[in-house]
């Protein structure tokens, strides 16, 4: 499978460090700049409209504080307030993997808006996967920045774009996506298998693809692959991860991969017994073999990570990438 793929994610607009990391350009910064929820309305004032043209034509531009107090409307003040805080950061650092290396480790991350979080892994993602052809790989790692809706469909275990799968209107394609994925079953789902997978790439910023995630299938083994090559990438550590069926023996050490796989792995650690709605919520459980034991805590060595992926209450699985970073038990790990 040849081509390009997530060509929205900007990567094309970036210039690699001789380490292979991305680093910042003007066209980049511009990028953020034209993207919607950014261009003023039409009802902004003179003194938003003034800004983002000043930054459209210099978008290093050191900004006046005045010039954002001067903005009308209270909700733009702020959305500026934190554009340029991440623009700061985005400057402040040699690559986008060092600033999101930066907000993952410290206190700024929950200060960060989670879009601009879900972007940079999105194009830090396009960087590691540079080199992978397999579309069951690719298509997987849109799980660590695009929520994805589950159902379950005569035995197999599928994954939607949450925002896909809400939209009433069919793929321009002409693939009866569904809008409504609580009605799968009456639905032809456009699931990604042989007859798909040669036109992923060309579509593949539709993000309207359904994966089959079930255990032993290409999906969540392409999954175990991206948690492999997004580690290696970003902490230079080379691990190997494979899907499992249950968890075996003592937990030596979990990551949770969202919020609530969490605290399912709270849970289990502390020896109490899961409710039957917390276990119906276990998504999927990985081992993660660290290569590296030089970088592995001392009471850990030699031991197993369990990789646990769940979904909330409302069917809708969330990665966190973040956790991938923060939670190893590495030697170098930064303290909380």
């Amino acid at each position: 499978m040849s081509g390009d793929f997530w060509v929205s994610s900007g990567h094309h607009l970036l210039e690699r460090s001789a380490g292979g990391g991305l680093m910042v350009t003007d066209d980049f910064l511009k990028l953020y700049l034209a993207r919607p929820e950014v261009v003023p309305p039409e009802d902004a004032c003179a003194a938003e409209r003034t800004l983002h043209a000043r930054l459209m034509a210099e978008p290093r531009l050191a900004v006046d504080p005045d010039w954002v107090e001067a903005i009308a409307d209270p909700d733009a003040r702020e959305n500026w307030r934190h554009l340029l805080a991440f623009r700061a950061r985005l400057l402040a650092h040699p690559t986008l993997e060092a600033v999101y290396l930066d907000l993952v480790r410290g206190a700024a991350a929950g200060a960060t808006p989670p879009i601009f979080l879900q972007q940079l892994v999105h194009v830090i993602l396009r960087n590691a996967l540079d080199r992978e052809h397999d579309p069951f790989v690719i298509r997987a790692a849109e799980l660590f920045f695009r929520p994805q809706r589950m159902t379950i469909h005569e035995g197999r275990l599928l994954l939607a774009d949450e925002e896909r799968v809400g939209d009433p209107r069919p793929a321009a394609h002409g693939s009866p996506l569904t809008a409504l994925f609580e009605d799968a079953s009456a639905r032809s789902l456009d699931v990604l298998g042989p007859e798909t997978v040669d036109g992923y790439k060309a579509r593949s910023d539709a993000f309207d693809t359904v994966i089959d995630f079930r255990l032993g299938g290409e999906a969540r083994a392409g999954f175990a692959r991206v948690m492999e090559i997004w580690i290696g990438h970003m902490l230079a550590l080379p691990v190997r991860i494979e899907p499992v069926p249950r968890i075996e023996g003592t937990l030596a050490w979990y990551v949770g991969l969202d919020a609530e796989a969490t605290l399912i792995g709270d849970a289990a650690w502390s020896g109490r017994p899961l409710g039957e709605a917390e276990a119906g919520r276990v998504v999927a459980l990985f081992r993660m073999d660290i290569l590296d034991r030089e970088r592995v805590e001392d009471r850990v060595a030699g031991e197993p990570v369990v990789l646990i992926l769940a979904a909330g209450a409302d069917r809708v699985v969330r990665v966190k990438p973040q956790n991938l970073i923060a939670g190893l038990p590495l030697k170098d790990r930064p303290s909380s």
